[in-house]
């Protein structure tokens, strides 16, 4: 019997968007490169500038404090919402609502702006100005840190809704506390569903911080802004930032990559604790 070809079948759509697809691409690159407003020669000049390297310094670490406080906030709110008191879960909830309802840029400008209703924090012991406290950095990383870690809150109580609640049950059998059980147990296999939103997420702060630039936190948007508002290179500057901002997203990306790759090479096995707790109670099965 021979051997049969398999001739895919032709899409003449799919050709026709593909082919208007890439003309438009093609123009637009097209517009770009041949605009004579545009000083190309300017751009390797500003790339490794000082003042631009100190804003990217600083946008890498507004992103890490920011995804740190983040994360441990998210987590606490997650097992707020997911306890049996009613206080905690609706303060949780209350506190996910009001951060994911506001637009983050309102949140900014507020912690930049506390001290017109809260001139001074008094501590008992010593008195503060406000000012002096919540600085445009302070204030930045307030905003930016509260807001994610109420998206990070859900993303959290997702992955730990995603273990089987056997695996708790199992730890109280081993007689574990509410506590170890949910850090020992639960939450290290909770990882390999949160770690890839979490990626995400970080990767979006990289961007997300450039709306600090609003309150000058000096960021690497804020530090293009001061430049080219001196020597009105504004598009020349802008891409240099989208150059740098595309090297930072692409830099996490392929550490996402390669975290979540090295998650998934894992093989499933139950856990240790999960298989002694399941002889535990067949023993007891038994001798009833």
């Amino acid at each position: 019997m021979s051997e049969q070809k398999i001739i895919p079948a032709r899409n003449p759509g799919q050709v026709a968007i593909a082919i208007v697809l890439l003309f438009g691409v093609g123009l637009l690159i097209y517009l770009v490169i041949s605009s004579p407003f545009i000083t190309w020669a300017a751009i390797p000049q500003f790339i490794l500038d000082e003042t631009v390297v100190d804003g990217i310094k600083l946008t890498i670490l507004f992103t890490v404090l920011a995804m740190v406080i983040s994360i441990v906030a998210g987590a606490l709110l997650a097992m707020m919402r997911l306890a049996s008191n009613p206080v905690l879960v609706n303060f949780a909830g209350l506190y996910i609502w009001f951060f994911r309802g506001t637009p983050l840029l309102v949140q900014i400008i507020f912690w930049f702006n506390i001290q017109l209703f809260i001139p001074s924090i008094n501590l008992g012991f010593v008195v503060l100005d406000t000012n002096s406290v919540v600085t445009a950095f302070v204030a930045a990383l307030l905003a930016l840190s509260l807001n994610e870690a109420a998206y990070m809150a859900e993303i959290m109580r997702g992955g730990l809704m995603a273990v089987d609640s056997g695996q708790g049950e199992a730890a109280k059998a081993l007689g574990y506390t509410p506590v170890q059980a949910m850090l020992r147990i639960i939450f290290p296999q909770a990882l390999r569903v949160i770690i890839p939103p979490i990626g995400n997420q970080t990767i979006s702060m990289l961007k997300t911080t450039s709306l600090v630039s609003v309150v000058a936190a000096q960021d690497l948007l804020t530090r293009v802004q001061n430049i080219y508002a001196r020597n009105f290179l504004i598009i020349e500057l802008l891409i240099v930032a989208s150059i740098w901002y595309l090297l930072m997203t692409t830099v996490a990306s392929g550490l996402q990559y390669l975290i979540e790759r090295r998650l998934g090479r894992a093989t499933y096995e139950a856990p240790a604790v999960w298989r002694a707790a399941m002889r535990i109670l067949r023993s007891e099965g038994s001798k009833g």
